[in-house]
């Protein structure tokens, strides 16, 4: 039995259904559904998915049985239109449009009209009695096929159609009578003989073999490819081809095409929303050049016209469970529905309709959370570009931290810190560093040349809910100027720009921005998330202000505060540095003494704000050289305001300097060599626990020892800790309950976990640089050769935004798996970037973590992606067991 190909669709036969995306595309089986539910839809037939997968598979080839399938498909499509293609008296003009499984608007190439030539145009006349339609149709067909077939740029056309608009003094297409669109017909003619260096051809059955294999071909045109890298398509799906007999919306008065939804995809609004036009063709509603009239008004030009298509684009509604985008066109007075899909919405309008299809028992409240990708929430919670905005783009970088910032450009932090206190400003630097993390507080906004996705600025912006742009390889930042460039433009210091955080768009000049409102619907959506999943959801926040977001947020506690972030603030970095630059360890605790009341400070606002909820406090993590200058000038300017010999501080600097930091002299390893910098740390954490304790607010500290690689290493600091809040609990008279724990961040921590679990209560994996240990590359580098790793499909995602879970899952498992066959109750959490991404999440579910912890503007996400985890899971298990 040979392979199906093409299935056909009428009103008196349809081999598909609505359920057969997959082979038949969306349109296709939205066509076919249609088709088998009575909906007035011209006939048709779609070539499948396969036949698009096994052209690319065979050099461009079709299958062998393709073509005497594809012949009888249009002999019964004749049949069922009483027309014959090509032919002289009654010729079936085609429409060949493109389809694939999931929706990709405008993405891919369409033909309309197709089967006009020389010899069928004095039939269509005789048939029409209307000339000048013919004639216009023929235009728009031989435009069309210079685009998507024979790859003119269709501006070229534009230009012809315009200059003749202009010549006859005429605005718009519907002005240009008989004898100026045959005049406009030879020009493009010409053009395209010029153009190619051949005729355009004029037989019906050669433009139709040429517009199918072009249809093929516009699943890999760039929009297409770029479009399915954004939007996590798999590039193997091919698409379908639907070719459906012509009807005409231009044919006169009684005649119209229109673009509809069925309920509003800006607002969920349950009301019909689109535009039509009377006497004109599809692509005439979308490209601008008549304006639209709101849908509304058909009712009072076409009113029986109207009644019906409400009925059925409702009708549609409630047979798919969703919002259908439906496209239609009237043909002398009578409707045809083309093209029913599901509707593309804003976030806002997604969780409106999902909610009041719950409340109209339209949907269950697991399918209402499985209709919003989690990362669609990022739109609600920052502000965003006005889309309305006229806007000029300079250049795209990575979209980093979401959200809209507007400001007058600065080139370093002390700057930023002085102007912000007059204006909003945006800094830009090649990258950041952690000395630059008043400068990022500063500023409304932050620009990288460098860096990827986990780069030390998308990291502290995500935490500080700041837009940034990073990795904008195509700048060029001189410092020395103050300006940075692109190919084609310089921007100096001053100058205003915005950012446009949720899509990497770097943009010239003040842009309006629209502040996100938080619907009662998205609070009653969350809460549903909220009662299916099992995962906990914490954040990651260094200062009280943070924290406070993430628990409007609905975070259930911190699973990371990074110390070293409140060594950096003005006051006390010169003590960090005057520690570092100390003699002796009488020296070093002198200036420890002092930074021990700012910490102990620290601690008890955040555990003020999380009360209830427990704390992850990691002790110090990065190498001491980060604290001092880089540069001789720097350390005797800094001499001056520490009271220190900069010959003394340079020489340090280069003492501390390392080859790789990264590997270096960092984490547990700084409190082995530095034991009083850990027996600090551990007296704040306690000392505010117990202050706190005393007025009856009641905090379980989680002591976080980083980078341990081997259990000695964690024995070591553990001691110290036990051994200080000992003594501290002592001092206050109050036992607080506290537990310690480590970063598996090393590989071999690990692969050894059942011995470090032997000492650590919990595990919290640190997957930034477990990636990076595992995979061999630099979180801060990798952005040179990722995009290409991308583009090649050497990797399928990200490994800094997406957990790989090949590799570094496995390293994951294994450390659960030893860790809890020692510690049955060991928690288990990740506080990597990993943990605010919906794909890491999932796995993080399966694999029996107790929580996950993000940046405080990726809770609302990270909350729903628990809840779709949970959903999968349960459909998966159902799925096993039928």
């Amino acid at each position: 039995m040979e392979k199906k190909f093409i299935y056909f669709f009428s009103k008196n036969e349809t081999d598909g259904n609505g359920q057969m995306k997959n082979l038949l595309g969306g349109k296709g089986a939205g066509l076919a559904e249609m088709s088998k539910n009575g909906i007035p839809i011209p006939p048709g037939f779609t070539i499948t998915t396969e036949v698009c997968c096994y052209f690319y598979e065979h050099k461009e080839k079709l299958p062998p049985d393709f073509k005497k399938q594809f012949e009888k498909s249009l002999k019964k499509l004749e049949k069922a239109t009483n027309k014959k293609f090509g032919d002289p008296i009654e010729p079936l003009l085609l429409s060949v449009r493109s389809g694939a499984k999931f929706s990709m608007p405008g993405m891919m190439d369409t033909i309309l009209n197709l089967g006009l030539s020389l010899k069928t145009i004095p039939g269509l006349i005789q048939k029409t009695k209307n000339p000048r339609f013919v004639y216009d149709a023929y235009r728009r067909f031989i435009q069309m096929f210079g685009n998507v077939v024979l790859e003119i740029n269709k501006e070229e056309f534009e230009d012809i159609l315009n200059k003749k608009k202009e010549e006859l003094g005429v605005k718009f297409d519907t002005e240009l009578r008989e004898e100026d669109l045959k005049s406009l017909i030879a020009k493009y003619k010409k053009f395209i003989h010029e153009k190619i260096g051949r005729e355009f051809p004029d037989d019906p059955f050669k433009q139709l073999e040429m517009a199918e294999m072009a249809v093929f071909k516009s699943w890999n045109n760039p929009r297409a490819a770029t479009y399915r890298r954004l939007n996590k398509i798999p590039d193997n799906l091919g698409t379908a081809v639907n070719i459906q007999s012509m009807v005409f919306g231009n044919l006169g008065e009684n005649c119209g095409t229109g673009v509809g939804f069925t309920r509003n995809p800006s607002t969920g609004e349950k009301k019909i929303y689109g535009e039509y036009l009377i006497n004109a063709q599809g692509e005439d509603v979308v490209a601008g050049v008549r304006t639209p009239k709101p849908i509304e008004e058909l009712k009072k030009e076409m009113p029986k016209v109207y009644d019906e298509l409400k009925k059925i684009v409702m009708r549609l509604e409630k047979h798919w469970k969703d919002v259908q985008d439906f496209e239609f066109t009237i043909e002398q007075g009578k409707l045809y529905m083309l093209q029913t899909r599901t509707g593309k919405r804003t976030t806002q309008a997604a969780i409106k309709i999902a909610v009041d299809m719950v409340k109209e028992k339209l949907i269950s409240k697991e399918e209402a959370l499985m209709r919003l990708e989690p990362e669609q929430i990022n739109q609600l919670l920052h502000p965003i570009i006005d889309p309305k905005a006229k806007i000029e783009i300079i250049t795209q970088g990575l979209p980093a931290s979401p959200g809209a910032a507007i400001g007058k450009v600065v080139f370093n932090a002390d700057e930023a810190v002085i102007l912000s206190k007059t204006e909003k400003v945006i800094l830009v630097r090649a990258e950041t560093c952690p000395d630059d993390i008043h400068g990022i507080n500063a500023a409304e906004g932050i620009l990288t040349s460098r860096g990827g996705m986990t780069s030390h600025a998308a990291v502290v912006a995500r935490g500080m809910g700041k837009c940034a742009v990073v990795g904008c390889e195509e700048i060029k930042i001189d410092e020395k100027n103050k300006q940075f460039s692109t190919k084609k433009i310089t921007i100096k210091e001053g100058d205003w720009i915005s950012l446009d955080g949720s899509t990497g768009r770097v943009i010239l000049g003040k842009m309006a921005r629209i502040e996100p409102k938080l619907s009662k619907e998205f609070a009653e959506f969350m809460n549903w998330a909220d009662k299916i999943r099992t995962l906990k959801i914490r954040t990651n926040a260094d200062i009280p202000r943070d924290a406070k977001v993430a628990r409007q947020f609905g975070a259930e506690g911190i699973g990371l505060c990074r110390t070293e972030h409140m060594f950096f603030a003005k006051e006390r970095l010169p003590l960090m540095q005057k520690m570092i630059l100390a003699d002796d360890l009488t020296g070093r605790n002198e200036v420890l003494n002092k930074l021990f009341v700012f910490q102990k400070e620290d601690f008890k606002g955040l555990f003020r704000e999380m009360k209830g909820f427990q704390v992850t406090i990691r002790f110090l993590d990065p190498p001491l050289h980060e604290f001092l200058p880089k540069t001789e000038k720097e350390s005797f300017e800094l001499s001056e305001k520490i009271n220190v010999p900069g010959e003394k501080i340079w020489q340090k600097s280069c003492e501390l300097h390392e080859t790789n930091p990264m590997l270096g002299h960092r984490g547990c390893r700084l409190g082995i060599t530095y034991p009083e910098i850990t027996e600090m740390q551990t007296r704040a954490i306690i000392s505010a626990a117990c202050e706190l304790a005393k007025e009856k607010i009641k905090i379980v500290p989680e002591i976080m020892i980083p980078l341990v690689g081997h259990v000695n290493e964690l024995k070591d600091q553990k001691n110290v800790v036990i051994n200080t809040a000992a003594e501290t609990m002592k001092k206050y008279k109050v036992k607080i309950e506290y537990l310690v724990g480590t970063m598996i961040e090393v590989p071999r921590a690990a692969l050894v976990a059942d011995e470090i679990a032997v000492e650590a209560k919990f595990f919290s994996f640190g997957t930034n640089d477990l990636t990076q240990m595992g995979m061999g590359f630099s979180r801060d580098d990798a952005g040179k050769f990722i995009k290409i790793y991308l583009d090649k499909k050497i990797l399928k995602d990200d490994p800094f935004k997406t957990l790989d879970q090949e590799g570094i899952g496995q390293l994951i498992t294994i450390a659960i798996k030893k860790g809890r066959s020692v510690r049955p109750d060991l928690k288990i959490g990740i506080c990597g970037e990993h943990g605010g991404d919906p794909e890491s999440i999932k796995f993080c579910h399966k694999s029996g973590f107790n929580y996950v912890s993000c940046s405080p503007y990726r809770v609302p996400i990270a909350r729903l992606s628990a809840a779709q985890a949970v959903i999968l899971d349960k459909k998966q298990i159902e799925y096993t067991s039928k």
